[in-house]
């Protein structure tokens, strides 16, 4: 269900005139584009895209974008009535889980090897999709895929608990640079009040997760389904027993898996190590060396002989 702005204008001239009011506010406070990237932080790229009407904002965006350049919440109004994605075809097959995204009252999701639709970057998603498709074609599907997001990102949206399997952040998906966005994306939404991110670590042993990645959806009558997907074709499954078992088997995962707070510091961890692979050779090298010279040094004051301290004697007052 699609939002569709209130004078019926298409998604590129909607998102064209956001653009261009965004510049006029950056021109008005003196501030480059690079100067605002800087604020909100995001690669200066970023902010010419949006300013083009060619890349489509988060509304965290928008909403940095009015704090940094004082323009009293135009932005996040504006971008909350604009249809960013108007007549998105999906695939036949993933049309009904479509529909079912658009009404879900709570979603619960255990995701493997990938990143789940619902929080991926475009980068990421467009670096996922040219595997398989390019052009228009290539277009289309990032663009579908950005849709489904907008509900579970705005204000009022629905639960969104996600477990994601540690190889969805280690399986590297177009890049470095992708990947480090994409980790900084799953901590920025993992605050939002709606969503719970919470990652299964490889080594932790005795985890009991599913037996491939599956959605746990709740339907505004009541009504529950199971989801998972093989290849190009998705799978649906409303028996009662068939349900509370896989809701049974998440949410003990869940239970016994790292809590939020401790799942964003290992996320961070990740995107530090993607943030060192971007770094060139030369600097990698520097830190490698920084670090052994503290643990060198921390080795040596441990290891150095210790000698009593000789400490004065209290003098003795004279009765």
């Amino acid at each position: 269900m699609s939002r569709r702005n209130a004078e019926g204008g298409s998604a590129a001239t909607t998102g064209a005139v956001f653009g261009e009011l965004l510049k006029h506010f950056r021109e008005a406070a003196l501030l480059t584009q690079e100067g605002l990237a800087k604020e909100i932080p995001c690669d200066r790229s970023h902010v010419a895209r949006v300013e083009a009407g060619t890349r489509v904002p988060q509304d965290t965006f928008a909403k940095k974008c009015d704090e940094a350049l004082g323009t009293g919440g135009v932005l996040v109004r504006l971008w909350g009535r604009i249809d960013w994605y108007p007549q998105v075809e999906h695939p036949d097959w993933f049309r009904r889980r479509a529909e079912m995204d658009a009404v879900a009252v709570s979603l619960r999701e255990y995701q493997e090897r990938v990143i789940p639709g619902l929080l991926q970057t475009p980068d990421y998603a467009r670096a996922l999709f040219s595997r398989v498709a390019s052009g228009d074609e290539l277009d289309e599907r990032v663009r579908a895929r950005l849709s489904r997001q907008q509900r579970f990102l705005a204000e009022g949206s629905p639960l969104y608990v996600v477990v994601l399997d540690e190889s969805c952040l280690r399986n590297v998906v177009g890049s470095p640079a992708v990947m480090r966005d994409q980790c900084a994306h799953l901590l920025n939404v993992g605050r939002r009040p709606n969503i719970r991110l919470q990652v299964a670590p490889a080594g932790l042993l005795g985890l009991v997760r599913p037996s491939g990645s599956m959605s746990l959806i709740k339907l505004p009558d009541g009504h529950e389904w199971v989801y998972s997907e093989s290849l190009d074709r998705g799978h649906f499954n409303d028996d009662p027993a068939v349900y509370a078992g896989h809701s049974q088997t998440y949410d003990v995962l869940r239970a016994d898996s790292p809590s939020a707070r401790e799942s964003a510091a290992l996320i961070s961890g990740v995107m530090e190590g993607y943030e060192q692979h971007e770094q060139g050779p030369a600097q990698r090298r520097d830190m490698d060396q920084e670090q052994l010279q503290r643990l060198q040094r921390r080795q040596l004051h441990r290891s150095s002989p210790r000698f009593p301290r000789r400490r004065p004697r209290p003098r003795q007052q004279n009765p």
